[in-house]
């Protein structure tokens, strides 16, 4: 006969699974939103899944594909009747491969991917362009139901044009078919044509001062106008 008293290991059977219930809400919980946009989970045999399994260290939780730090490496959203990636997409920018075939996606997604600096594999719907243009990606491949953009081109170095950027600004990729011009330290402003650094305490005591100034002189129309009522 076995004694099931408080501390034997059959009385903390049920305080272990509840315990691993707790956490596993928790850090679904933790999620970030664009994992759980759309309900269920990764396919097995999506690209995303098997992205994912390919390294011990990834997880799949919900519709994301995550390191040990929670950070997206891979977002399945196929099928989920997206007209657009929604507001909560950026979140995703880390991401290496993201799948949204089989949505009803709609206009130009070139400036959705801004900051998607880590993709490499990109899967979208058949009548969707790849974001950037078939210049911004190394191979872009059609399939019946999709098609797929891989290997993101980085923009700074393909473009012909050597004088992109400002002499005391450099070229720095913002993601598929994107860039920005970054100035040099010690240079700032329109062109970074102004060198030294930017005088935040000059610019926000003018905008303090003119703040000021205009809610004073508000403030006395409005006496003036209640004195003559």
């Amino acid at each position: 006969m076995v004694l099931c008293g408080l501390g034997s290991p059959l009385s903390l059977v049920p305080w272990a699974a509840a315990l691993l219930f707790v956490l596993s809400v928790a850090r679904a919980l933790a999620l970030p939103e664009i994992c759980t946009q759309c309900p269920g989970r990764v396919q097995n045999l999506s690209e995303v899944a098997l992205y994912c399994k390919r390294t011990p260290e990834l997880t799949l939780q919900a519709r994301c594909c995550l390191n040990g730090e929670g950070t997206i490496l891979g977002l399945d959203l196929q099928n989920c009747s997206l007209k657009d990636p929604g507001p909560n997409f950026p979140q995703a920018h880390t991401a290496t491969i993201i799948d949204l075939q089989a949505n009803p996606l709609q206009g130009d997604l070139v400036n959705t991917f801004h900051g998607f600096t880590q993709l490499q594999t990109l899967i979208l719907p058949q009548d969707v362009n790849c974001p950037g243009g078939i210049n911004a990606w190394d191979t872009v491949t059609f399939y019946v139901n999709n098609q797929s953009c891989e290997g993101q081109r980085n923009i700074c170095n393909s473009t012909e044009d050597p004088e992109i950027c400002p002499e005391n600004g450099s070229c720095v990729p913002d993601g598929p078919g994107l860039l920005q011009c970054v100035c040099a330290d010690g240079f700032h402003g329109y062109k970074c044509m102004r060198q030294g650094s930017f005088p935040l305490f000059m610019f926000f005591g003018i905008l303090g001062s003119t703040t000021l100034s205009i809610s004073i002189l508000l403030w006395g129309t409005q006496r003036r106008k209640a004195k003559a009522s």
